[in-house]
């Protein structure tokens, strides 16, 4: 009696587990990808930082904030209501991390 309800505990547990990384995938790929839009981070990157005047860092930034976001905001400067994830990465020392 004792051995199956252990077993109906560890099969429950389980399950739940399982729901829960499943539930944490989907959750991170959306938040990553801005509900699976797959954009081009090179060019989107590059009409970004376009007229910045240390464009080597401006693209090297941007292409690490696309590529986790997902997403890159419109214009070469600001607007990054539009790709909150965007905005909200800072760098070790808390300040903003993409351009």
């Amino acid at each position: 009696m004792a051995l199956s309800k252990a077993i109906f505990a560890s099969i429950v547990i389980s399950l739940f587990l399982i729901q829960f990384l499943h539930a944490y995938e989907s959750v991170n790929t959306l938040g990553n990808n801005q509900i699976g839009k797959n954009i081009d981070c090179g060019s989107e990157c590059n009409r970004r930082c376009g007229m910045s005047s240390r464009q080597h860092l401006c693209l090297r930034a941007c292409g690490t904030c696309c590529a986790r976001c997902g997403c890159v905001p419109p214009g070469t400067s600001g607007h990054e209501d539009v790709c909150p994830c965007y905005a909200r990465m800072t760098t070790h020392h808390g300040r903003r991390k993409c351009p």
